[in-house]
């Protein structure tokens, strides 16, 4: 394995790029019905077996924002038409939308519209999830109890703030989803945890401060 965390492949109309810095191994590109990616195969992405609407389909699956693609006729990906967060059971928090992550790398273009979010508060690559979940034996099933003020819209802007020591800050219109799928919360504004204590997850109600929670 290279050290360079961003690996790109190359293809005659399309380039597809893998961070592996946020790479949570969830599998939706090398489970696709097609061969644009074959574990055991060098290189084990290739561009040019697929059309480009499979790449762009296949690197929009990838829930992390690990995967991204240049298109080289301009064709840019697009933010979904609603900013949706998934909480995962006994795992992280999947936004899509258009989101604007305070502090997000330049080479990280995925996660301005698909991003992992830690919430178990082991993550070492914070505010991203890194599968430290697992190991950390988090335990939340993803029942959502609050349903939110509700919106008027459901696209534009999300800006997520990870606040030092604290939760995620977030403004802008946002449907969160529980772990069944269920459409629980919809609002323009929330706090939401990331330390792993809130006894209200997946919002935040400062058990941070008790637990002692370091962002860094």
């Amino acid at each position: 394995m290279s050290e360079n965390k961003i690996h790109t492949f190359e293809g005659n109309e399309i380039d597809v790029h893998w961070d592996q810095r946020l790479c949570i191994h969830i599998g939706e590109c090398t489970h696709a019905d097609n061969s644009l990616f074959e574990g055991g195969r060098e290189p084990w992405c290739v561009p040019d077996q697929v059309s480009k609407a499979e790449v762009r389909e296949v690197c929009e699956r990838c829930p992390s924002g690990a995967l991204s693609y240049v298109d080289k006729d301009g064709t840019a990906e697009q933010p979904a038409a609603e900013n949706t967060g998934q909480v995962v059971y006994n795992g992280p928090l999947y936004l899509t939308g258009e989101l604007d992550i305070e502090g997000a790398p330049e080479e990280m273009p995925g996660v301005r519209f698909r991003a992992a979010l830690c919430r178990c508060g082991a993550s070492k690559n914070k505010p991203f999830c890194d599968n430290s979940h697992i190991e950390a034996g988090f335990e939340d099933f993803g029942a959502i109890g609050k349903s939110g003020p509700g919106l008027e819209a459901t696209g534009g802007p999300l800006k997520i703030k990870a606040m030092p020591d604290g939760p995620l800050k977030v403004e802008g219109n946002l449907t969160l989803r529980a772990a069944s799928g269920r459409i629980a919360w919809q609002g323009t504004k929330t706090a939401l945890c990331r330390c792993g204590a809130s006894k209200n997850k997946p919002f935040c109600d400062a058990s941070h401060r008790e637990a002692g929670f370091k962002s860094d």
